[in-house]
């Protein structure tokens, strides 16, 4: 279940958030200065006609672009009630999940703790969405595709997604991740298309403002969520606009080898940005308090609910084994290291030629 509240923020109960702030810190002072600073908050509405109406004082409200409005909503709703089901929250995004063989099952388990969840809403002046809080059922039985999840709330069946969206990433009922990656591909194409205009050939940026651009809007949009969906077999769906952009930077034509432009640019491979903030993660969920601590330290068997995977995440014997730096990667790929040029035109045997890198004496 993806629980969706109308105007999260807005509907924020002064009262309630101070008594959640008493229970948490202990110093009441720090408590009366926190409420000093998001309280006591008014508006005016103007028209297009330039009139304007009388000045309003909000009741109920968490100021929305501050540092302090998710870290306040999160200790609004820290005290979620204790349900069957496991709880996942970022904000005002809040996913609850159960797994079971039995799909009655699951719908019962579903529709009770939305019962919980709604009497926790109401007591503390939230609002839930019907229209965009949705259902969804993740497996890998293809008999069962088209099977939808009759979940109930208020003795109304919640709308059921094959497709939902969360956190800005589109999730499939198998996990493969391909329309996410799809949508993520245009949007990539259009940004490439960007630069283009940004890299003319005489009078066009140079490399090193066509390489901030690149990093900016196409690294960072490529990256975003790269945890999740990197190790899904339709990855090389993206990898053509990459390249595509790191060739503008360089001004490398397409026979260019694609393996030779991060260098050429002066960037980490996509490939190694993934993998290194996958590791990254790897590691700390080592820490017996990280939320992924038990389902990578418990073996695949000790949970026959999850779902198998054909590339796992990683292997939690070997995660303090791997590492590989940039240079490693580099050094043992055979990519040039003369780094990025100057000039954005540089003589032709630089770019398709490179000297065979001598073998690498085992360590």
């Amino acid at each position: 279940m993806f629980v969706n509240l109308t105007t999260a923020y807005n509907t924020v109960s002064h009262r309630g958030r101070t008594c959640k702030l008493l229970q948490l810190l202990p110093d009441r002072h720090m408590v009366h200065m926190i409420m000093q600073m998001v309280s006591n908050r008014s508006f005016t509405l103007t028209t297009g006609n330039s009139k304007r109406s009388r000045l309003r004082r909000l009741k109920n409200d968490v100021p929305q672009g501050s540092v302090l409005a998710a870290l306040l909503f999160n200790i609004y709703i820290s005290d979620l009630p204790t349900t069957v089901s496991k709880k996942y929250a970022y904000a005002d995004d809040l996913a609850v999940m159960h797994a079971d063989g039995d799909w009655p099952a699951v719908e019962g388990v579903l529709t009770k703790d939305m019962a919980t969840v709604s009497e926790f809403i109401q007591t503390w002046k939230l609002k839930l969405s019907t229209t965009k809080t949705v259902s969804a059922a993740f497996h890998l039985n293809n008999k069962e595709a088209k099977l939808e999840l009759k979940v109930k709330y208020n003795n109304e069946t919640l709308r059921f997604c094959s497709e939902p969206k969360y956190l800005g990433v589109t999730l499939d009922r198998s996990l493969t991740y391909h329309r996410h990656l799809e949508s993520l591909r245009k949007k990539l194409t259009s940004r490439v298309a960007l630069m283009r205009r940004l890299a003319g050939s005489g009078w066009g940026a140079g490399a090193t403002t066509l390489r901030i651009a690149t990093l900016s809007l196409v690294h960072s949009t490529a990256g975003y969520c790269a945890l999740v969906w990197c190790r899904s077999a339709h990855t090389r769906l993206i990898d053509p606009a990459i390249n595509d952009a790191l060739r503008i930077v360089t001004g490398c034509l397409r026979p260019t080898l694609a393996v030779k432009l991060p260098t050429l640019a002066d960037t980490q491979p996509a490939e190694l940005r993934r993998n290194g903030a996958t590791l990254s993660l790897a590691r700390r969920t080592m820490e017996p308090g990280h939320l992924l601590h038990s389902a990578l330290t418990l073996p695949s068997s000790a949970d026959a609910r999850r779902l198998k995977s054909r590339h796992p995440f990683v292997q939690p014997h070997n995660i303090s084994s791997v590492h590989l730096t940039t240079a490693t990667y580099v050094r043992r790929s055979g990519r040039i290291t003369n780094g990025m040029r100057n000039e954005r035109t540089a003589p032709p045997d630089s770019t398709f030629s490179s000297p065979t890198p001598a073998p690498i004496p085992p360590e």
